[in-house]
């Protein structure tokens, strides 16, 4: 997947996507520029925070298979772990 692809996607699974499609806004209203979470871990953090509870093992071992020590992880692994736990990640791309 392009940045571009997994930003929106996170955004959708976080549920920050306005109803265009382009206008992202946060659960209080606020609207924002789409964050940048294959490039920030600031934002990658944010997210995680939206995990359902369910899903925060499968996102820790998908984290784990692209490096042994998680907390070590990049934006973009962390994005793609994220993606691949709530079943939104597209191969090939």
């Amino acid at each position: 997947m392009t940045e571009q692809q997994i930003n929106r996607a996170i955004a959708e699974a976080c549920d920050i996507v306005g109803k265009s499609g382009e206008i992202y806004k946060t659960p209080d209203g606020w609207v924002v520029d789409c964050p940048q979470f294959a490039t920030d871990l600031n934002a990658m953090h944010e997210a995680e925070k939206y995990l359902p509870i369910k899903k925060i093992l499968i996102y820790f071992k998908k984290l784990e298979k692209s490096t042994p020590y998680w907390f070590m992880a990049t934006a973009r692994e962390r994005a793609e772990a994220f993606l691949r736990a709530v079943g939104k990640w597209e191969e090939g791309e």
